[in-house]
Order: structure tokens, then C-alpha cells, then sequence
């Protein structure tokens, strides 16, 4: 097991490139290969940000990895610890997807929506979900964006609703979702986490 040296870093951004950005910490550039989601979200250069860290050790090579968020660091770390999985299919994915897109279709047992990241076909994909499916953690979830009123209706609590939501971040239609919640008995006497999961098996 390699301790972490290094577990964030708050700088000013200097530049971003293919990759990878730059960030200036008291006069030293740090190169931190990144997500394409983060990438995306990168302030303008100049201004600070702040990255969470993964040093990667091999015999003629140190990279540092780096997300803004704990979760998508925790997830990289999961991920890149399955043998066969390097840190660049663990961008891959992270790139393709939200975390909580990527710790739902990993739970659900979502093939499809993981090989959308690029390089990762069905064998590795199946792999992930196999190594990963029962360390997933429901209480780090990170809370569903957006909002949704199409799916909403007064005969929906607010558990069914945020359940219905998650689904249809999976690609499920939201017609499938409703009719998954509406199949669970008792779904009213459940908690989120609980008809998320009970919904799921119905899909299934």
C-alpha cells in the first residue's frame, strides 16, 4: 500500500492543456491530469482552484491526478485499485459521466451507461461492477442535480421523486422509472435509499 503524500493542492491556475492543468502553488507548477468534467469547469487562468490528489508511483514515472470534488477522488482511487484499470481509464470514465452517474450504473449493474467512456468496453465495464458493486457506498452519493417536473406529480413523495430522478440519470425513460416505483409494495413506508434499490431490482 503506497501512503499519499500529497492530498490537495490550492493554487492559482496557470494553464490548461490537452490532458492536464497547470497550477501554480508559491512558485512551483504543478502538471495535474485531470477529468474532462473538471476540465470543463475550470475557472478562467489566473484565478485559484483547488484540486484533491492522487500520486501515481511507477518505476520511470510520478504523475499527480487531481479532482475538485473528495467523491470523484475516492471513486479514481476504487476504480484504478481493479486489476487491469490504469488512471487512464479511471479519467475515462469520470469524464464520460457524473460520479453519481458512475457510482449508480456500477450499483445497478449498468453495463451500457459505463462503456460510454472511451476505451472501456463490456468485458471492463462487467469487471468494474463485479470489484466495485458491493463497496459502493450509499451514504457518499453525492445529491442528484437539477430538477425534474415532468416526473413530479402529487401522487409521488419527495423519496419517490429524487428515485425516479436518479433512474432517469441512468438512462432509464421516465416512464420506466415511474412504472419501477410503482411496482415496489410499500414504497411509501421506505426511505430514499431504499426504494432507489427496491426500484432497481424491478428494472432489472
Amino acid at each position: 500500500m503506497v501512503i499519499q503524500m500529497l492530498a490537495y493542492i490550492r493554487g492559482i491556475l496557470e494553464e490548461i492543456e490537452d490532458e492536464a492543468v497547470i497550477v501554480d502553488h508559491q512558485g512551483m507548477g504543478y502538471r495535474i491530469y485531470t477529468s474532462g468534467t473538471d476540465m470543463e469547469a475550470m475557472p478562467p487562468i489566473g484565478e485559484a482552484v483547488t484540486f484533491y490528489l492522487h500520486m501515481n508511483i511507477r518505476e520511470d514515472d510520478i504523475s499527480l491526478y487531481g479532482f475538485t470534488s473528495k467523491e470523484a477522488l475516492r471513486l479514481f482511487r476504487q476504480l484504478i485499485a481493479i486489476s487491469g484499470i490504469g488512471p487512464k481509464a479511471g479519467l475515462a470514465i469520470l469524464s464520460a459521466m457524473s460520479v453519481r452517474e458512475a457510482q449508480m450504473a456500477i450499483m445497478s449493474g449498468d453495463v451500457k451507461t459505463l462503456t460510454k467512456a472511451n476505451g472501456i468496453g463490456t468485458k471492463v465495464a462487467q469487471r468494474v461492477i463485479m470489484e466495485l458493486k458491493d463497496k459502493m457506498d450509499w451514504d457518499l452519493l453525492p445529491p442528484a442535480d437539477g430538477h425534474d417536473e415532468m416526473i413530479e406529480s402529487e401522487e409521488y413523495t419527495d423519496h419517490a421523486t429524487a428515485a425516479a430522478m436518479a433512474l432517469v440519470s441512468l438512462g432509464y425513460s421516465r416512464m420506466e422509472a415511474m412504472q419501477a416505483i410503482k411496482k415496489v409494495e410499500h414504497a411509501d413506508q421506505l426511505t430514499e435509499e431504499g426504494l432507489l434499490k427496491a426500484a432497481l431490482k424491478k428494472m432489472l
